[in-house]
């Protein structure tokens, strides 16, 4: 369990870096007149290759049976679905949502106010489902200790974690 937990404030500091370069781009994008669906896109792609660097020298542990190729498509992959579910969320609040809530106007009065609101929101249940996903899928199993110190088994996963 404490590895476990470990592990989830790893991958939060990971996702916190991951998302001011994700947002900050966003905004970027959005100042410099570039549609917000798109927007998300290329900053979300940025911040993909930074997260995946940094998750996997940091936060998750190599799988042996694995490519580093076949382990990036895999990440982008889970990535991609996880932009969907923000883009999607994106486009609910900001053309469903917003305009049939008149209460949210008095509230978020510009657009701007809606898509930083909504970004934040989204990016907190995609973090969810990040952890989830990359958990199961490319994080090696619990590395066994050794019997003699029980330090030979974390130390062997260290040097996998960090791809010596």
């Amino acid at each position: 369990m404490k590895k476990l937990i470990s592990q989830i404030l790893k991958f939060g500091v990971v996702g916190v870096i991951a998302f001011f370069i994700d947002f900050f781009l966003f905004k970027l994008f959005t100042w410099l007149g570039i549609p917000y669906l798109i927007a998300n896109v290329m900053s979300f792609t940025i911040s993909l290759v930074c997260n995946y660097l940094m998750s996997m020298k940091f936060v998750f542990t190599r799988r042996e049976n694995i490519s580093r190729g076949r382990e990036f498509v895999l990440f982008a992959i889970l990535s991609v679905i996880g932009l969907l579910i923000q883009e999607f969320i994106l486009w609910l609040v900001i053309e469903v949502i917003w305009p049939a809530w008149p209460w949210l106007n008095g509230w978020l009065k510009t657009p701007d106010s809606i898509e930083t609101f909504t970004k934040l929101g989204a990016t907190g249940i995609v973090m969810v489902y990040n952890f989830i996903t990359r958990k199961m899928l490319l994080d090696r199993k619990d590395v066994p200790e050794t019997e003699t110190d029980g330090t030979a088994g974390a130390a062997a996963a260290d040097g996998e974690r960090h791809g010596d």
